[in-house]
């Protein structure tokens, strides 16, 4: 009605602000159609997210931390709280690892697809020859699992080492073994904590992710088995590339699962990665629209 009357007489103001509901409406009404998609057990929890470089030398360490920075303006333009748990630099650029919880309004629903292995293609600021380099990197994302829910972990199946804090944290937690850093001995996962100063602060928060990824293994041991009883070949984790960054010769970004496609590199690195997000999970759920 308002845009009616403001073009039957002419009201640029008026336009303006018709224009702006119409933009809002529009995206509440996307919102709830994401909101919609995600009905997972574990979709309103928090998120873990874990970043580690793979094959490409230095430019995959700094790709890790390329990548750290996306999630974390992501989650800064949602409103998302995000706290890193455990930071390891690499020796001339970027990341070895890195660990980060978000947490906000189905935050691990949104980012758990974003789980696999992220591909970068461009010129390396690392090559003197300035050649085209190819880096990639891998994302885990967990959900923060509630006390409630089970899961068993002996003390006789946990190694735990303390250790001294690498990152900045002050001179405290770099002048003591505050750093704690867990190895579940039947299944290898090993899992670190240097957020906080206290070295008790820090085991309790270790323990949480491990009872998390113990989940999530339990759970795709079991996924595993249903496929191979079905005859299936399904990916299980990681070791499928499900995303390209070309920043040259072309820029553009690419989701191989869906087929979605930005043109506009700088923005997708600073967090607009929603559009990704909603193609993927209409793809998952099998709902027309997927590609974008």
């Amino acid at each position: 009605m308002l845009l009616e009357l403001a073009s039957e007489e002419g009201d640029a103001a008026a336009l303006g602000e018709a224009g702006a509901g119409i933009e809002a409406a529009e995206g509440r009404l996307a919102e709830a159609e994401l909101r919609r998609l995600l009905g997972g057990e574990h979709d309103a929890s928090t998120a873990i997210v874990s970043i580690n470089p793979g094959a490409g030398g230095t430019d995959a360490a700094d790709w890790a931390q390329i990548l750290l920075r996306m999630y974390l303006r992501w989650a800064e333009r949602r409103g998302f709280k995000t706290e890193i748990l455990d930071i390891q630099e690499a020796e001339e650029a970027g990341l070895r690892s890195v660990t980060f919880t978000v947490a906000g309004d189905y935050a691990y629903g949104y980012l758990k697809t974003e789980e696999g292995v992220h591909r970068l293609v461009r010129i390396s600021p690392f090559d003197a020859q300035s050649r085209r380099h190819t880096a990639f990197a891998s994302v885990s994302v967990y959900p923060e699992i509630d006390d409630d829910i089970d899961v068993e972990v002996e003390d006789k199946d946990l190694r735990v080492d303390t250790y001294r804090a690498s990152g900045a944290g002050g001179q405290h937690v770099n002048k003591t073994d505050s750093a704690v850093r867990m190895t579940h001995l039947p299944t290898g996962i090993v899992v670190q904590c240097q957020s906080e100063r206290s070295q008790h602060k820090n085991r309790a928060q270790a323990m949480k992710v491990l009872r998390a990824r113990l989940y999530e293994h339990a759970r795709r041991e079991h996924e595993a088995k249903v496929a191979a009883l079905s005859g299936e070949k399904r990916e299980i984790g990681f070791g499928s590339q499900i995303r390209s960054y070309t920043l040259h010769p072309a820029q553009r970004v690419k989701d191989h699962r869906t087929s979605t496609e930005m043109g506009n590199t700088d923005a997708v690195l600073d967090g607009d990665i929603d559009r990704f997000i909603r193609a993927t999970l209409l793809h998952q759920a099998g709902a027309p629209g997927a590609a974008a």
